[in-house]
């Protein structure tokens, strides 16, 4: 294990006004996103849609790297140039989804532990050779009733120990994700304590395995009131909560930070990390603040292009204007004038 190169391409991955596209959807997850603009979920649909998103001009000023399926990391673009080639061409690093999604847990009712540790070394080697640099693995954590469980955030945080022990063994950066789901009528302060335990559990499994955590990024939640909560917390409250809980857990040996938009609608992910940003930065926090977004710049390109190749030109606007206003939020320069002024462009 070359802890040098690991931690040179998860520093490269958070560098400064850069994030990370996660553009790693399941072919049943990306069927959802198709069947909400009439697409047909084709390989050779899937496989426009990314190429149009990774061949945007101008979009490697903003995005270090992105995260890809296990179809995509194999697909040639409509050229024959494989993809993992065009996001090279432009300094962007490949990185590649190695769980193979959540599924019940044993004896824990309404709650979930993620697999794919079965046969996960050799998939990462092969990913490796694929061209891949970096790996990232999903734990969802949702809050309820009694949930999570000690037993569920025990079970997932060994998970994502494991599975990091095992990348950085291949040579890839694992991004570790717990990821507490938004859903639900929980408030901000309901969410901060479980984030915060959650945390906790998963940096002491992660010194279990022996992981180089210079070679790491954590991929979280941002810390907000449930999606259907009344009077939800506003964005500085958010910031605040958010970047306390990772100072309380997050040792300052992790390079980045790099934030899921989590089911947020794109203008509230965006304000939200403006607002971390800025909070980051008052407080001098010890990581780079970042953003490893999927629905965040992608809801805008999709619905821009409808499958139509004709559409392509004006989806690619689309996806640089969330890309910029993205990295000026990752910057702590973001504002509504902004967003006004780059749609006019």
């Amino acid at each position: 294990m070359d802890i040098t190169a690991l931690a040179q391409t998860a520093q490269a991955l958070v560098a400064p006004a850069k994030g990370i596209l996660a553009a790693d959807e399941s072919s049943g997850t990306i069927k959802r996103r198709f069947d909400s603009i009439g697409v047909e979920n084709t390989e050779e649909n899937r496989r426009d849609y990314r190429e149009m998103l990774f061949s945007a001009e101008g979009a490697e000023n903003y995005v270090s790297g992105v995260i890809l399926y296990d179809e995509t990391i194999r697909q040639k673009g409509a050229d024959g140039t494989p993809l993992v080639d065009l996001l090279r061409s432009k300094g962007v690093i490949p990185g590649i989804k190695v769980d193979t999604g959540a599924t019940p847990l044993a004896g824990s009712p309404g709650e979930l532990v993620t697999e794919g540790l079965d046969g996960l070394r050799p998939r990462l080697e092969e990913h490796y050779a694929l061209g891949a640099r970096f790996a990232k693995w999903r734990a969802i954590l949702t809050i309820g009733d009694g949930v999570p469980s000690e037993k569920c955030v025990a079970a997932n945080a060994h998970a994502l120990a494991r599975y990091a022990s095992l990348s950085q063994e291949a040579g890839l950066v694992p991004i570790v994700e717990p990821e507490v789901l938004i859903d639900g009528a929980h408030d901000i302060e309901t969410d901060q304590r479980v984030t915060e335990r959650t945390l906790r559990e998963v940096y002491a499994a992660l010194a279990l395995f022996g992981v180089a955590l210079e070679g790491t990024l954590l991929k979280p939640n941002m810390v907000t009131s449930g999606s259907t909560a009344p009077n939800r917390a506003p964005a500085p409250e958010v910031a605040v909560r958010t970047v306390d809980v990772f100072l309380h857990t997050v040792p300052a040996a992790v390079p980045g930070i790099v934030f899921l938009s989590g089911g947020q609608p794109d203008d509230e992910a965006t304000l939200n990390m403006h607002e971390i940003a800025r909070r980051g930065a008052e407080v001098n926090a010890p990581w780079e603040l970042s953003y490893s977004f999927g629905r965040g710049l992608q809801a805008l390109p999709l619905n821009a292009w409808l499958g139509d190749a004709a559409n392509v030109p004006a989806a690619q606007k689309a996806y640089l204007h969330r890309c910029k206003l993205t990295s000026a939020a990752r910057q702590g320069a973001y504002s509504e004038a902004l967003e006004e002024e780059l749609a006019a462009v």
